[in-house]
């Protein structure tokens, strides 16, 4: 190496570059710098992915040490300077674009050099002084970008799921709030937009709740796929230039640095080729996407109005609404979730087509599969919190106009079914469209039920709780039996 001021003289296969002088990445890194002006978003901007490549690095270098594989002075330059970059110090070096050529190569060489430099400095060193400690042959020892960048995105994944499930649970928690407040509100539930029957807006509310504790559970379900590993694979599975008993070894540092229970796969060549888990977990996402945007869209269309429309709820006014309408509020938090949901449904192709792409033994799309994973996990996470802390908290009720629309509805008549018969409530239903009149005044001015019955097959606890149903009262109509066949009878056909 040679060097200015303002460069070191750095050499790869193509030549020879100028590296900046206080640079800690190297050579390899500048040339990914040039060749993939793509996104804008280096991959520092993913602090769990540098991360997670500082820990597999430690990994190897504390299992290569036992080998006798490194020596020791160097081996703990290394740890030293992984462990700096894993609790957050020197991020600003990984200045590679996240969606690169090659499979990753530039990820891992963006860490192996920062790495390299960074243990130099540690040992009393320049960087750039690669004969004393170099990046790939004493950081990369037993170690390909086809292992290490794989499992360092199982590994970030990890970390990033947990601030997704924090977060869902964060908002399922201020949905079953609001599923408690409401209780004992009553209203109309709906059919295809149409007056169905009643219901509480409490149970409504819950059933967010509950939905976003399902997805919790097949959230937990697919991150358990990511812990199968293959560091030791090497190239393309089959262990080339690492010592056999690398993989445990690395496997074992890992769990102890990380506390998940990392394994490797029983098949290095297979696991070394397979996205199948990232697919998995990316059809997790979308499901949690297309939920949470359905909620969203109850809750815009619960809301309408605020007096022309639904206006059974009214979210919390955020901002003004129109740069021409005086007065005029929008849910702009509902519809800033349904676009992140637009997001990850899209992000979800790009992972299938990505995993879908790849050749033989390996996949050289991780890469975009990657930035796809890291931004639908990371937006999901800020969704849920926006709209737990933004919307769903202060969310109010319309008592009166939601006990007005359940006066008003004929969808009561369904509760009588049982009372009065199918074909006097379709009569009565009937009636109450032509006439105006309600549901209950006609059925009383029949004479199809008691003014006592009536009340309580309608009380508010009866329409929603059907265990709590009255049973007592006397059906005056005389529904057709149907008679048991005799003995030796032929059924007929179904049809």
């Amino acid at each position: 190496m040679t060097a200015t001021d303002d460069i070191r003289i750095e050499h790869d296969l193509l030549g020879d570059r100028g590296v900046p002088a206080n640079a800690y990445y190297g050579i390899h890194t500048l040339r990914a710098l040039e060749n993939f002006p793509i996104s804008g978003i280096a991959i520092r901007q993913y602090p769990a992915l540098v991360r997670a490549l500082a820990l597999i690095k430690l990994a190897a270098v504390q299992a290569n040490a036992d080998l006798k594989l490194i020596d020791s002075r160097r081996a703990e330059g290394i740890a030293l300077a992984c462990r700096e970059i894993a609790s957050g110090q020197w991020h600003e070096h990984f200045i590679v674009d996240v969606i690169q050529g090659g499979a990753g190569t530039s990820t891992n060489m963006n860490a192996n050099e920062v790495i390299a430099n960074r243990a130099l400095e540690i040992l009393g060193f320049e960087r750039g002084e690669y004969d004393t400690l170099h990046p790939n042959e004493h950081v990369n020892i037993g170690q390909s970008t086809n292992d290490v960048y794989p499992t360092a995105i199982k590994l970030a994944l990890q970390f990033e799921i947990d601030t997704l499930l924090r977060a869902m649970t964060h908002l399922r928690e201020a949905f079953a709030a609001k599923a408690e407040q409401f209780g004992s509100v009553l209203k109309m539930g709906r059919t295809q937009l149409q007056d169905a029957v009643p219901m509480t807006l409490g149970q409504e509310f819950s059933t967010y709740a509950v939905m976003l504790e399902e997805d919790e559970a097949r959230l937990s379900e697919a991150r358990l796929l990511l812990l199968e590993i293959n560091l030791g694979a090497t190239a393309i599975g089959t262990g080339i230039t690492a010592h056999p008993d690398y993989a445990a070894g690395v496997c074992r540092y890992l769990r102890e640095a990380t506390g998940f229970g990392f394994l490797t796969a029983a098949n290095l060549v297979e696991a070394t080729q397979d996205c199948g888990a990232f697919v998995q977990l990316s059809g997790v996402l979308k499901r949690i996407a297309v939920k949470l945007s359905k909620t969203c869209n109850d809750l815009r269309l619960l809301s309408s109005g605020p007096r022309c429309g639904l206006g059974e709820i009214q979210l919390p006014p955020m901002q003004a609404g129109s740069s021409i309408m005086p007065g005029k509020v929008n849910p702009v938090i509902p519809e800033v979730v349904n676009q992140i949901a637009f997001e990850v449904i899209g992000n979800d192709m790009t992972v299938t087509m990505a995993a879908e792409a790849g050749q033989l033994q390996l996949n050289a799309f991780e890469p975009i599969i990657a930035h796809s994973l890291f931004k639908s996990i990371q937006h999901l996470a800020a969704g849920c919190t926006t709209l737990a802390d933004r919307c769903v908290r202060g969310i109010i009720a319309n008592e009166e106009r939601l006990r007005a629309s359940v006066e008003q509805s004929i969808g009561i008549v369904t509760a009588l079914n049982p009372y009065i018969g199918y074909a006097n409530a379709t009569q009565i239903a009937r009636n109450a469209l032509e006439t105006g009149e309600s549901v209950y005044d006609l059925v009383l001015a029949r004479g199809l039920l008691s003014k006592a019955d009536l009340d309580g097959i309608l009380d508010p606890l009866n329409l929603t709780s059907p265990e709590k149903q009255p049973r007592s009262y006397v059906l005056p109509f005389k529904a057709a039996v149907c008679p048991e066949p005799t003995e030796g009878a032929v059924m007929p056909a179904a049809r």
